[in-house]
């Protein structure tokens, strides 16, 4: 199978942007970037800003695909037919997320949270750039299978992961979970839950969890 590369992939569109406060507000503050699912858009997670820490910059990207129609919305790539299998489309769209933020961001500290897809990129711009990011929140979202060069970086590191999904979650395929579940405690101090009767979606708990998940990481970053 060919593999996909990031030049393949449309950059993100900065006018597609939502961000909690003006230019001159961001300077010195940490940086929370909500990456939307597949069929979602910039809007889809922004009601979760409310409940962020207000120590947070927050910024709502959009995916740079659009699915096949009727589908609506937007995608960080292909689910469907053999592209679906193909790793390196993950990999692609978290190297134009990461071209996104070179051009639009300078924060110290850069904090992902995604949910389904755009989780999967949060964790795969991770992998590609240990460094760069101090942590991720994976909201019924998986580790894309292979390699990466970077993972024993990555392992070394152990950067914080908050990973909570829902039992009757039935879009992410079981053995993607069970891949994310090997694959997450050997790379990352992971932190999370898996709730029960959540199907693919977003709780009020699940919201409350990574709120002091997220506490946590300003409070380490104030000291």
């Amino acid at each position: 199978m060919a593999s996909h590369t990031a030049s393949e992939t449309p950059p993100l569109d900065h006018d597609a942007v939502i961000w909690s406060v003006p230019p001159q507000d961001r300077a010195g503050r940490p940086l929370l970037v909500l990456l939307h699912g597949y069929g979602a858009d910039e809007r889809d997670l922004w009601d979760l800003s409310s409940y962020m820490p207000d120590s947070f910059v927050i910024a709502a990207v959009r995916a740079p695909l659009s699915p096949p129609w009727p589908a609506p919305g937007y995608s960080w790539y292909p689910i469907e037919g053999l592209a679906a299998r193909d790793t390196a489309r993950v990999t692609a769209a978290a190297t134009r997320f990461i071209q996104w933020l070179d051009e639009a961001a300078d924060a110290e500290s850069i904090g992902l949270l995604g949910f389904s897809q755009g989780a999967a990129v949060a964790l795969q711009a991770l992998r590609v750039e240990p460094e760069r990011f101090a942590f991720v929140v994976n909201l019924s979202g998986y580790v894309a299978p292979g390699p990466m060069p970077t993972d024993l970086e990555l392992a070394e590191r152990r950067p914080p992961v908050f990973w909570g999904r829902g039992t009757h979650d039935e879009v992410i395929p079981e053995v993607l979970v069970a891949h994310t579940t090997e694959w997450l405690p050997a790379h990352a101090e992971l932190s999370g839950r898996v709730y029960p009767g959540l199907a693919h979606g977003v709780s009020t708990e699940e919201i409350a969890d990574v709120r002091v998940f997220l506490e946590k990481r300003c409070a380490e970053a104030s000291t």
